[in-house]
């Protein structure tokens, strides 16, 4: 399966949405995605995971790379995530204490942005 990712500009903040499965061949094209928006000075991060079907540990370790270049930079990165299957992948890993995880665009743009 394909990686779609889209990303917008909200009160502030850069919401990056992911669809599909996060896995060894797709996590380089997130990394390039968050990259971007990082380069660019949005530092101010969401990433929405409510389309993403699938997440390896090989896409966990872009998020976390990710989370400590904007961290860095006095910046943040939310993660958006409903999916119980995803939940569990954060959980196990121990992941769930480490990134902020909220159920909505528009709580995590609000958390993002205030932090």
């Amino acid at each position: 399966m394909d990686l779609a990712i889209s990303t917008t500009e909200r009160k502030g903040g850069t919401v990056v949405t992911v669809g599909g499965e996060i896995d060894v061949y797709t996590a380089p094209l997130l990394r390039d995605a968050l990259d971007q928006q990082i380069t660019a000075g949005r530092v101010r991060l969401v990433v929405d995971l409510d389309a993403v079907d699938f997440l390896d540990s090989t896409g966990l370790g872009v998020l976390v790379g990710r989370l400590k270049l904007v961290r860095n930079q006095s910046g943040t990165l939310a993660i958006v995530c409903t999916k119980e299957r995803i939940l569990k992948v954060f959980r196990i890993t121990g992941l769930d204490k480490v990134f902020t995880i909220l159920d909505s665009v528009d709580e995590a743009v609000t958390v993002a942005t205030e932090a």
